[in-house]
């Protein structure tokens, strides 16, 4: 079974908007409603798992009948106080017998099932990993500074790359990694980097650029913008 865990636990703090930005409403849905409805659309997975922040549950359930029933939900969980916890929460609620796990931001609504079942397809191709992540190369020059913003370092860019998700693991490899955080009091910044904290092996696969996260207003009208043209190239 493949599953998947869509994280929209967040307080939305950077958004700067009441209600924080998952459930914003952008073309005729809230903005989580059509991360669902991508997750629900693709054959490679199973079941889903909602984490909500946990003041918002009804609302959130309100969204997932909104976004066409999702039926692939078997639950929707209140999040924790860190990403972290979140997922926890995610995949402690989820059913039995999982073999491969995707982890998805909640805004990350641009997503595309093309996308989720090449991360899935890629992982189970190499039975030499753990794990794999969709992004794209670092085109932009990146510097390291200081807590004063001064310059440190300029790190050769062609090795880096910028991380999104879906994150797509062996569901042991997921499970054991985060039983070790939790142990550690270790956070991270995503689910790869504990995977890679407890020696799992992670691959990049490069998907769109705009995948884009919503973290501030004015991406919502980027997102809108990109959902119009969808919508246009589907009807075409």
């Amino acid at each position: 079974m493949r599953a998947a865990v869509i994280v929209a636990g967040g307080s939305g703090e950077r958004f700067g908007r009441e209600g924080g930005k998952q459930l914003a409403p952008v073309a005729g849905l809230p903005l989580v409603g059509h991360t669902l409805r991508a997750f629900e659309h693709c054959e490679s997975v199973d079941a889903i798992v909602l984490v909500c922040h946990p003041d918002r549950i009804d609302e959130y359930r309100r969204a997932v009948v909104e976004c066409g029933g999702a039926i692939k939900v078997v639950a929707t969980v209140a999040g924790g106080a860190t990403r972290r916890l979140s997922v926890a929460a995610g995949l402690a609620a989820l059913p039995a017998g999982c073999s491969s796990i995707a982890v998805h931001d909640g805004a990350r609504a641009f997503v595309d099932p093309a996308t989720i079942t090449g991360a899935f397809d890629a992982l189970d191709g190499d039975r030499s990993l753990d794990g794999v992540v969709v992004g794209h190369p670092a085109y932009d020059t990146i510097k390291e500074v200081d807590s004063s913003g001064h310059v440190k370092g300029t790190p050769d860019r062609s090795r880096l790359w910028i991380a999104q998700t879906p994150q797509v693991f062996r569901a042991d490899a997921l499970m054991r990694a985060h039983a070790r955080a939790e142990a550690d009091g270790f956070e991270g910044t995503d689910d790869a980097s504990l995977v890679e904290r407890d020696g799992g092996t992670v691959r990049m696969i490069e998907g769109p650029r705009w995948n884009l996260k919503v973290t501030v207003p004015e991406d919502l009208t980027v997102l809108g913008v990109l959902l119009a043209r969808r919508g246009e190239e589907e009807r075409a």
